[in-house]
């Protein structure tokens, strides 16, 4: 693995205030987000692939949109058939009875058919994906050529050596100081494995912040607000130059 198995820290956190501004569509009868740009253009976009909260997430909902403002179609999925982490979880909820219940088996078909319907239905030339915690792993899987153009990923999980090895794109990675998913032996793995697979590749560190910060971190800390808000600048900068045509 080049990233850990999903704990406690992929669902702690902050939620955040705002009104989003897309809308819940059905999508290759999926339940799915969309955010369009200012100008409504489909030609470059963003498949989002959430963090186990979800597509209905209001975090990932203002991010979406914020993706949107910058120029790209977004479009966001539910990845778990109607059974995201819940974001009152208790005590007791078992996460990973919960990732096992939402495998690649299972995962896989939803993001093949929404890709199909997004160059095809949707008409996007260009389509780069980003993906958090539990949609890093799939953004490694499905940067292929004819998939995916570039992915972005932050604090990935349960991404294993083969599926970063198989990257034929640019990747993106955001990474925090205190991860025990994402560890600083995970991300010297990773720099090792994407020097040799020859891609375009970037990663950051962040100090201050733990794993999901680029999601659910307080923004009323200054220090976390700071690498949430450069994490996204670092995803528009490399999709304006690896998708935008």
């Amino acid at each position: 693995m080049t990233s850990n198995a999903p704990s406690q820290c992929c669902m702690a956190g902050h939620l955040h205030e705002g009104r989003a501004s897309g809308e819940i569509q059905e999508l290759a009868n999926i339940s799915t987000y969309i955010a369009y740009p200012p100008d409504r253009s489909t030609k470059n976009a963003i498949l989002f692939l959430t963090d186990g909260n979800g597509h209905r997430f209001i975090n990932a909902h203002l991010m979406a949109d914020q993706f949107a403002a910058r120029g790209f179609l977004v479009v966001m999925p539910d990845l778990f058939h109607g059974d995201p982490i819940p974001v009152d979880y208790g005590p007791d909820f078992d996460i990973m009875g919960w990732y096992n219940q939402h495998l690649p088996p299972r995962v896989d078909p939803i993001i093949d058919a929404i890709l199909g319907e997004m160059r095809t239905t949707l008409a996007c030339q260009q389509v780069g994906a980003v993906g958090y915690c539990f949609g890093g792993k799939y953004v490694c899987r499905y940067l292929k050529a004819g998939k995916l153009n570039a992915g972005f990923v932050a604090h990935p999980t349960m991404v294993t050596v083969k599926e970063l090895e198989g990257v034929e794109g640019p990747l993106s990675i955001a990474a925090a100081i205190i991860d025990p998913v994402f560890t600083t032996a995970n991300r010297h793995e990773s720099e090792a494995i994407l020097a040799r697979v020859d891609v375009p590749f970037q990663i950051n560190l962040f100090s201050d912040v733990e794993h999901g910060f680029a999601v659910r971190c307080d923004l009323a800390e200054p220090r976390q607000r700071f690498a949430k808000e450069a994490a996204f600048e670092q995803a528009v900068a490399w999709f304006d130059r690896y998708v935008k045509e």
